[in-house]
């Protein structure tokens, strides 16, 4: 994003549970329609204009999905 002049400042992600698509879960190696966590992520320009999602889908039997909040203090 640096080389077009765009600050990304965050990234919001919403996650959540569905079953696999058949051509998901040949990518993966899993049975269809096996649980999956989908992880819909947008990143952020520093100002506010949303500049490249992602698609996100893991096998929720294989992972565990972990998120670190930093907490700014003054």
């Amino acid at each position: 994003m640096t080389a077009i002049r765009v600050t990304v400042s965050h990234a919001v992600e919403q996650p959540g549970p569905r079953q696999a698509t058949a051509e998901e879960a040949s990518l993966l190696g899993i049975q269809k329609s096996a649980l999956v966590t989908h992880i819909r992520r947008t990143y952020y320009s520093d100002q506010g204009q949303p500049v490249e999602t992602a698609d996100i889908v893991v096998p929720a039997t294989h992972c565990e999905i972990v998120h670190e909040i930093p907490i700014n203090r003054p």
